[in-house]
């Protein structure tokens, strides 16, 4: 979450990943850009993973560390967002249109703005989206660009699906979707806690907080081990996760080979659309004016903090997509 100022009247509890927070104080409201950091800071969100990880100089790694900001717990608060906001949304029209909602089940009108929020933008541009209970206090609380972050929302929960499938996959040289398909599908598992860095099911925490209370974990080496267990069936249980969630997002109970090929040539316009954006939201910071002032020429510039072109991180995040549709092809050809 990013706050344009650290100034605000009252709690705040936001329930959408990756916002901007802006207090308005002149209309005397909060507004809320879900989704911020996908659609406007790309270069940020996705270097963070990369950042975190190369400058973990712990010598003893024994805290596992999930470091990837689409991990099973963030993709739950996103699927719980994307709820939020065809809740919200459909509230908004019926307000609009001078409609009652008494009557109307959550339900129904999460299934209403999700039609909503699938159809036109101008459908929805029009409507004063409303945010409830994030902030303790009377004002309005104004949920903005909805439509553009409802979308962003299920393009994460998509990449986030495809790739870590890919990953078996190609961890998995003689499997092709068949295989991918009985390995990984299953229930979705929506609770997760985050233990320090290190993701678990909820199921997975109240079992170890159980055998601590019982004795049965005695001291520190064995609760540490239980963790190191836990850590070594985590990638695996993050796959499934990312196949039950690619199915939740396609709202498919089961993938079909036409769905899997669709959602691998849909993986390769986001992985493309975060190669740009990663591109595109630094290169604002080399355009600023305000930046460039500081340097009495381009030059010098160039001299003092390089190009774009020659930045360590946009050039690693072009060189992974490379590869990533050279995977993608390599897939298809499998599938």
């Amino acid at each position: 979450m990013l706050i344009s100022k650290a100034d605000y009247p009252a709690e705040l509890d936001i329930p959408l990943p990756f916002s901007l927070l802006n207090n308005n104080a002149t209309l005397n409201r909060l507004e809320i850009m879900p989704a911020f950091w996908w659609m406007y800071n790309m270069y940020a969100l996705a270097r963070n993973g990369a950042k975190y990880r190369s400058r973990d100089k712990r010598k003893n790694k024994k805290q596992n560390i999930e470091f990837e900001c689409l991990a099973p717990d963030t993709i739950e608060e996103i699927f719980a967002a994307c709820r939020l906001l065809e809740i919200w949304t459909a509230r908004a029209w019926l307000r609009s249109a001078g409609r009652p909602e008494d009557g109307v089940s959550e339900q129904a009108l999460a299934a209403r703005g999700r039609d909503l929020l699938s159809g036109p933008e101008e459908e929805v541009a029009h409507l004063e989206i409303l945010g409830e209970n994030m902030e303790r206090s009377s004002r309005k609380v104004v949920i903005l660009k909805t439509w553009q972050a409802w979308r962003a929302y299920h393009d994460m929960i998509r990449y986030y699906g495809v790739k870590n499938l890919a990953a078996w996959i190609h961890a998995h040289p003689e499997a092709g979707f068949e295989a991918m398909q009985k390995a990984l599908s299953g229930r979705r598992i929506e609770r997760w806690v985050n233990f320090g860095g290190q993701l678990m099911h909820e199921k997975e925490t109240d079992r170890l907080r159980a055998d601590i209370v019982s004795g049965r974990l005695r001291d520190w080496q064995a609760i540490h081990r239980r963790y190191t267990s836990l850590w070594e069936k985590y990638p695996l249980a993050k796959q499934k996760h990312a196949f039950a969630s690619l199915c939740s997002v396609l709202g498919v109970r089961r993938l079909n080979r036409k769905q899997w090929l669709a959602a691998l040539e849909d993986s390769v316009r986001i992985q493309q659309f975060v190669s740009d954006q990663v591109y595109l939201s630094r290169k604002k910071d080399y355009d600023n004016p305000f930046h460039r002032a500081t340097f009495r020429n381009d030059e010098e510039m160039a001299a003092a903090i390089g190009t774009i072109d020659e930045n360590d991180f946009i050039r690693q995040v072009r060189e992974e997509s490379a590869e990533y549709l050279r995977l993608v092809a390599e897939i298809k050809q499998r599938s």
